[in-house]
C-alpha cells in the first residue's frame, strides 16, 4: 500500500468523521509520514476551532479610516472616468484654440506688414 491511496480521506479521519479500516488503518498505525499528515490536519482543525471563538477589535479611528481611503479612492476613479469621457470635448476645444492663436498671430502679421512706412534710402 502506498501513501497516495490512504492521503485523501486523512483529513476526513482527522476531523472524525471517517474511521480508517482494513489495511488503510494497519499502514497509517506503521508510516511515520501519513501519521505526520494526519497529526498535521488535527492541528490545523484545532486552530481553525480556535479562531471562531477569538474576537479582533480593530484599533480605534481604523474603521473610519479604511471608509475614508475608499471614498477618496471612489472619488478619483469618478473624476478619472469623467476626464477620459471628456478627453475627445478636450482635445477638440484644445485644437480650435491653437488654430484661433495661430489665425490671430498670421493676422496680426499681415496688418503689420501692410502698415509699414518705407523710408527712402
Amino acid at each position: 500500500m502506498r501513501c497516495s491511496d490512504v492521503a485523501a480521506p486523512l483529513d476526513e479521519v482527522a476531523g472524525g468523521h471517517v474511521t480508517l479500516e482494513g489495511r488503510d488503518r494497519v499502514h497509517v498505525e506503521h508510516c511515520l509520514r501519513c501519521q505526520a499528515e494526519l497529526v498535521q490536519y488535527r492541528r490545523i482543525l484545532r486552530t481553525m476551532r480556535a479562531m471562531r471563538t477569538e474576537v479582533l477589535e480593530p484599533a480605534p479611528g481604523m474603521v473610519s479610516d479604511i471608509l475614508a481611503h475608499i471614498e477618496e479612492a471612489g472619488e478619483r476613479a469618478a473624476i478619472r472616468s469623467i476626464l477620459r469621457n471628456h478627453r475627445m470635448a478636450y482635445l477638440g476645444g484644445l485644437a480650435a484654440a491653437t488654430a484661433a492663436g495661430a489665425a490671430g498671430a498670421i493676422i496680426v502679421t499681415a496688418r503689420t506688414r501692410r502698415g509699414r512706412v518705407r523710408l527712402a534710402s
